[in-house]
Parts: C-alpha cells; sequence; structure tokens
C-alpha cells in the first residue's frame, strides 16, 4: 500500500493485463484519514474493451506509516453521477 495520498492509485493489473485503468484522481482530503475520488475504467474480458467512465470515492486510513483501504462508494454511470450533483447542488 502507498506511503503518501499522491502514490495511491486504484489501477490494478493482472498477469501483465490492466483491468482497472485509472484515467483522473482528486485528493479531497489529506490525513490520517484521506478520501480520493477517481475516474476509471473497467476492462470488460469478453469484448476486451475497456467500459464507459465511471467514478469511485475511496475513504483511507493511515496506519503503520500506510495508507489502507476502508470504505468505497462506485458512481457507476453517467445519469447517477448527474443525479448526485443535482442533490449536492440543491442541498449547498
Amino acid at each position: 500500500m502507498a506511503e503518501t495520498v499522491e502514490e495511491l492509485t486504484i489501477t490494478y493489473e493482472e498477469n501483465g493485463q490492466v483491468l482497472v485503468k485509472e484515467l483522473e484522481k482528486e485528493v479531497l482530503s489529506k490525513g490520517a484519514w484521506a478520501t480520493v475520488m477517481y475516474k476509471y475504467q473497467d476492462l470488460d474480458k469478453k469484448s476486451g474493451e475497456f467500459t464507459p467512465p465511471k467514478v469511485t470515492i475511496r475513504r483511507y486510513k493511515k496506519s503503520g506509516g500506510r495508507y489502507m483501504p476502508q470504505s468505497k462508494f462506485n458512481i457507476s454511470s453517467e445519469n447517477q453521477a448527474k443525479q448526485i450533483v443535482e442533490v449536492l447542488t440543491k442541498w449547498f
């Protein structure tokens, strides 16, 4: 696991093949607890193509000098992302 927030990634490879491709990363908070939002794509194993972009928000806790994942929330579609933006805009 990463020692700094900047080192955190959700890119995931298996046997040299990228299965999760990180497109963008935004650090929302740093410290003993870090919150990071990622834009990413999954590899569709059937077609060999990457899925449309998705978003995940991850929380990490620093323990023993390393960030360990604690929780996550996946935004699975563009429509869901727009709904979240609408609600947040209304509330704030």
